[in-house]
């Protein structure tokens, strides 16, 4: 039933609903100027108005292509294959909530800024195919929170940074097609949370840790074209839940154990083994590396 107090219950009620909207809007589209300003600087380092989806600057962050806005902070930028040419620049730590960062398959030059540490809220990090040269920076290891760190297909080079042995929620680790060196070491046990391990055509050498047996969660482990040498470790065949099994082109042993062959979620099994050319000025080896076989 209607009362003569209604209508005016029903226009606060409007009026209220309408200011609540409005807010809401406000609050989704407002991020610091000091994020702005990164995001600009991304923009502007990597050609923006070349962009195959570009950002209008006078608009509203909100509504920029690819960058997700949640609680007055920058969460996720996802610009991949979007044709961006230059380099990550080292105002990205001001972007200090960020927890997703995808610019996969585009032109991005120069380093893998070390400030990109500062984000300790990155829970991905996925710059893989691209034209990135120089080392990972030791600071990735400040990445306590880091699940998902993929950069294969790049030009990045040295050997890995202890530093990244202490990412135990990582759970995806794919550096695969660059040209890094060096060993893997027995920490790398630490990170009980990887289901991928994949660095396939590199540099890499000397023996498998047998550490790796202890990786409970592995599901693929892709080693191929390398350089690493000796006894493929029996405790690979403790990987239960491993899927992919790739470890040709390397100078191992030639056999392998029949526990591992027979792992029982085994689906794809590589063990051709033919050696890769050694450059030894570029990639320095062990002795037995170098041995005749």
């Amino acid at each position: 039933m209607l009362t003569p107090k209604t209508p005016l219950i029903m226009k606060k009620f409007i009026s209220l609903t309408l200011f609540l909207l409005a807010f809401s809007s406000i609050a989704i589209a407002q991020i610091s100027n000091l994020e702005k300003n990164a995001l600009i600087d991304i923009y502007t380092s990597t050609n923006g108005n070349e962009w195959n989806t570009s950002w209008d600057l006078d608009e509203e962050a909100s509504n920029w292509h690819g960058v997700t806005i949640s609680n007055n902070t920058v969460t996720g930028i996802n610009l991949i294959m979007n044709n961006l040419n230059g380099a990550i620049p080292t105002s990205i730590k001001n972007l200090n909530s960020l927890q997703h960062l995808n610019l996969g398959f585009n032109q991005i030059s120069g380093m893998i800024p070390s400030e990109i540490g500062s984000i300790e809220t990155l829970e991905t990090l996925n710059l893989f195919m691209n034209n990135l040269e120089g080392e990972i920076p030791s600071t990735i290891g400040n990445l306590e929170n880091l699940k998902e760190l993929v950069l294969y297909n790049n030009l990045l080079t040295g050997t890995l940074p202890n530093s990244i042995y202490s990412l135990d929620k990582l759970e995806t680790l794919q550096l695969s097609s660059n040209k890094f060196s060096g060993i893997l070491l027995p920490s790398i046990e630490n990170l009980q949370s990887l289901t991928v391990l994949s660095m396939f055509d590199n540099s890499m050498y000397g023996s498998l840790p047998s550490e790796i047996g202890n990786l409970s969660k592995l599901e693929e482990l892709a080693l191929s074209n390398n350089l690493f040498e000796g006894q493929v470790p029996n405790s690979l065949s403790q990987l239960s839940k491993l899927e992919i099994l790739m470890l040709s082109n390397n100078r191992l042993n030639k056999t392998i154990s029949e526990n591992i062959k027979n792992l029982p979620q085994l689906t794809v099994f590589e063990f051709n083994n033919n050696p890769k050319e050694i450059n030894l000025l570029a990639n320095p080896v062990s002795v037995n590396t170098i041995a005749p076989n």
